[in-house]
């Protein structure tokens, strides 16, 4: 099993926006066969900053939903979502592998 986890410097003024972008991606995440474990928003502390953590069975399949990605359309109207409202500054994607007891 793989996790991503992405860091995101969202804009403190559209965090709305960024949340709706948010829930758009968790089910197309899980349609692809991973399994989403939710976005964190900013809350205490700094307030650009946001979280997403979500898995799949390895780094293949990971590689072979972000290239399905490209091609469906609900994914690119999510990242066209993004792009138009500007909500995301940047962003870090990191992988982790969890271990459990």
């Amino acid at each position: 099993m793989i996790t991503c986890y992405l860091r995101y410097v969202v804009d403190p003024a559209k965090l709305k926006e960024f949340e709706h972008y948010g829930r758009m991606w968790i089910p197309l995440v899980e349609r692809f066969g991973g399994q989403h474990h939710g976005y964190f928003m900013p809350s205490e502390g700094a307030n650009n900053i946001a979280l997403a953590l979500f898995s799949f069975p390895s780094l293949a399949a990971y590689e072979q939903y972000r290239q399905k990605s490209m091609d469906d359309p609900d994914c690119q109207a999510a990242f066209k979502y993004a792009q138009e409202t500007q909500c995301i500054i940047s962003y870090e994607r990191s992988f982790f592998r969890p271990v459990f007891e």
